[in-house]
């Protein structure tokens, strides 16, 4: 577990320093505001509003539905069609709602009916480079006076950042490979902002070797007048077989004229702290190592907490020896500066896919009576790790012990982990016997037999060859129990009033194999096989439900508070039928709003999830009570839940909107309020 610190006077002076700067540097956030992805920097997805409340939510109604491509856009770029699924979540500040559109290009909407007021319309390219103007936003009004439509623009992002000097406000977007500021009011882009002549940033420049391009889903976050943002500079895929792999830097960018102000390489080159992680010069070619999830930050401090994800070639790392910093690590970052305050990394050598990519949660705590500024990182393998935010210390004792090592040629194989001591997990890891479903003896056995076609045993059991290096083993390959979705960008979230963390978890195992490299490939092994496996008879997992669960965690103790299943699941499967079974929950990717006495959460889509098991998402959108985990309110929508969910009021009412899909329904907006 490597860690460095700040010593404590340079500690006191940067905490003194920060907190003189932060009266002048956070503005203020109107009552009802939504200003953040996750509702503020912290990460919390919480909001204090309570009209509507445990008394008054069951009559919410629906008061607007609006799609991820609105009319208006499909007619600005009529080839553009309307996906299954969008993870969006909009922001809601000074009376306007943003949205990241599903043609990669924000858009502002009427927080309380869904219109369009405008949206940004991307040059194209090569005209608008060579007369050196950046287009104007259009109105929902202005449609006909729009020249021939430009090619649609990119893909979406989860979402947008804001900034405000009290005078400028900004929406900052990702459009592609390029990152705009757009005039908060109008949509109108900045002509001195980036480096393209045309209000953006082509984010695909700046590396140290050259990128074809340049993808992230994230949003972008702005920490005193710094935007940060991760991503990756390459092409996709992570499994191809090619060493040679995207480059995955931070980047910090200022919010007023786009120039790039630091980078932060994940991969450290010779002379920076961690290059010796990767052995035998394998920086010079390891690709990845980036941000896919959301970064959050504390401006007091003006600290920026990153979650990065595993080096390519995920499940194989023969090419790669180390512990490969600064993969599967939580970092801390000075916002202004994009120097590492501390680090902490929570898997060794990763060939689990097991990163970090949920954002961190900032929460003040109290522990044994003492006050700490926490971060807490939830993660893949079930775990929560908690840090002191300001110095790195975890909060509990996090032990190196022994793992298994396996015996895949050329491997290079860490012989511990770091196993946190508190929290508990809050998901099944590992596999045993007594994880198998029991609700018959005939139903255990069935499931018996399943896993025994795998090797399989504790939490970072090894990857496997199937059939074993010599080929007569026997079994297909080997059982990761968690798989690699039990947690992801959409978990988790906190109450700051009481301490507790709620995370949503699906019990998702993967059934998983190596096998040898095709030719042209410049690694020895590749995952072939990603899903599974089923059940006895159709079933979601061989395992005890729940198959998707909601968990309160009580940070201020270490303890889990309560845990639910969320939904009832698979209860009328046939092969349960006669049994009377308790709810066995809906594993779906689902994200959490907390408010002042209820947890909202979905139970996701049916439609673009890899290797997702029949069954999988459902339309019911429910209410639980924060403090016991009871539910108390449900509803029926069109679609199951994609994005994940926020709260505003405007006008008086307070609303409730999340994005939405289903295999049937192109994707939108739904807005839920009280009549």
């Amino acid at each position: 577990m490597s860690r460095s610190f700040l010593t404590g006077l340079a500690l006191l002076a940067l905490l003194a320093t920060s907190m003189a700067m932060s009266i002048d540097r956070v503005s203020a956030q109107a009552p009802g505001e939504w200003r953040a992805y996750a509702a503020d920097k912290h990460g919390s997805r919480y909001s204090p509003l309570d009209q509507i409340n445990k008394s008054t939510v069951g009559k919410l109604r629906v008061a607007w539905r609006q799609s991820v491509v609105p009319s208006e856009l499909r007619e600005r770029w009529p080839s553009a069609t309307v996906p299954n699924v969008s993870q969006n979540t909009p922001l809601m500040v000074g009376g306007l709602l943003y949205v990241s559109t599903a043609v990669g290009v924000a858009a502002a909407l009427d927080p309380e009916t869904g219109k369009v007021a405008w949206f940004d319309v991307p040059p194209v390219r090569d005209t608008d480079r060579s007369q050196g103007q950046p287009p104007p936003a259009v109105s929902a009004q202005g449609q006909a006076a729009l020249a021939t439509p430009s090619p649609q623009p990119g893909r979406t992002s989860r979402g947008l950042a804001y900034w405000t000097d009290g005078r400028d406000a900004r929406i900052i977007a990702l459009t592609g490979q390029y990152l705009v500021a757009l005039d908060a009011r109008t949509g109108k882009r900045y002509s001195d902002f980036g480096n393209t002549g045309n209000g953006d940033i082509d984010l695909s420049k700046g590396y140290d070797r050259p990128a074809p391009g340049y993808r992230w889903g994230g949003p972008p976050l702005v920490v005193r007048d710094v935007i940060v943002i991760g991503g990756l500079g390459g092409s996709p895929g992570e499994n191809t077989g090619r060493q040679n792999g995207n480059q995955g830097d931070i980047r910090g960018f200022d919010v007023r004229t786009g120039k790039q102000i630091w980078k932060f390489r994940t991969v450290p080159r010779p002379g920076e702290f961690g290059n010796e992680s990767w052995l035998n010069d394998a920086w010079s070619y390891s690709g990845d190592v980036s941000v896919w999830g959301q970064l959050s930050a504390d401006e007091e401090l003006g600290f920026v907490y990153a979650p990065i994800e595993t080096p390519n070639n995920n499940y194989y790392g023969g090419a790669r020896p180390g512990n490969n910093l600064f993969a599967e690590s939580l970092i801390c970052l000075d916002a202004m500066t994009g120097k590492r305050i501390w680090h902490f990394q929570a898997v060794h050598h990763g060939i689990w896919d097991w990163d970090f990519n949920s954002p961190p949660s900032l929460l003040d705590i109290t522990v044994e009576g003492r006050k700490i500024k926490a971060v807490a990182e939830v993660s893949k393998q079930n775990f929560v790790y908690v840090f002191d935010r300001v110095t790195g210390q975890p909060v509990w004792p996090i032990e190196e012990r022994p793992v298994p090592k396996g015996n895949v040629p050329g491997e290079w194989y860490s012989p511990t982990q770091p196993f946190p001591t508190r929290p508990p997990a809050f998901d099944q890891q590992g596999v045993t016997i007594d994880d198998l479903v029991d609700f018959t003896p005939e139903l255990k056995q069935e499931a018996l037999d399943i896993v025994n076609q795998y090797h399989y045993g504790p939490l970072f059991i090894p990857p496997a060859v199937a059939g074993g290096p010599d080929g007569n083993d026997g079994k297909q390959g080997y059982l990761q129990m968690p798989g690699t979705v039990s947690t992801l960008w959409n978990s988790p979230a906190f109450d700051p009033e009481s301490g507790t963390l709620y995370v949503p978890s699906v019990q998702r195992p993967l059934a998983a194999r190596l096998e040898k490299a095709t030719a042209g490939a410049d690694v020895a092994y590749v995952m072939r096989a990603y899903p599974g496996p089923l059940g006895p008879r159709g079933l979601p997992t061989p395992f005890k439900p729940p198959y998707g669960r909601l968990t309160a965690i009580d940070l201020n103790r270490g303890e889990i508070a309560w845990k639910v299943a969320n939904g009832d699941g698979p209860r009328n499967h046939p092969a349960l039928k006669g049994l009377n079974l308790p709810a066995l929950g809906q594993g779906g990717r689902v994200a959490p709003l907390v408010t002042k006495t209820m947890v909202f959460l979905g139970e996701g889509t049916n439609d673009g999830v890899i290797a997702a098991p029949p069954g999988y998402g459902g339309k019911i959108f429910r209410a639980f009570d924060k403090a016991s985990g009871q539910t108390i309110w449900e509803m029926e929508l069109p679609g199951g839940v994609t994005g994940a969910p926020m709260t505003y009021m405007i006008n008086g009412k307070q609303y409730v909107v999340v994005a939405i899909g289903w295999k049937d329904m192109p994707a939108e907006w739904i807005a839920l309020a009280l009549p």
